[in-house]
């Protein structure tokens, strides 16, 4: 981040929320033991890192295991489910993207430009 002393705490949540959520659901999968908890809040130093280790993570994922494999996983509360690897990875880039949605509105509200996060623009 640019000005991190501008940033907005809630954008900052935000954002500990999908470096987290990522990293729980690539572990649902292929599992490693996580760092946190889904709303836990991370040392915001090193975040590129942990992002560039969950993206990895994900194309080890697609690499390793067929996409209609099915998954038995518990969530946070304990309750045991079953998905295919394609829902779960396809739910990785879902709900990102509803957060960076509710990032760049944070922005926004606290007078800042948020990125430009088009998928097109960032293919171009």
């Amino acid at each position: 981040m640019k000005t991190p002393d501008k940033t907005p705490e809630k954008s900052i949540q935000l954002y500990n929320h999908m470096l987290n959520a990522h990293q729980i659901w690539n572990n649902r999968i292929d599992p490693r033991e996580p760092l946190l908890g889904v709303w836990e809040s991370r040392n915001m130093q090193g975040e590129r890192e942990i992002e560039q280790g969950n993206h990895a993570h994900s194309l080890a994922i697609l690499d390793t295991y067929p996409l209609d494999a099915i998954i038995q996983y518990s969530n946070s509360k304990g309750q045991a489910f079953t998905n295919k690897v394609r829902d779960i990875l396809f739910h990785i880039v879902n709900h990102s993207t509803y957060h960076r949605g509710q990032i760049a509105s944070d922005f926004r509200k606290n007078g800042l430009e948020p990125l430009v996060s088009d998928y097109i623009l960032f293919k171009r």
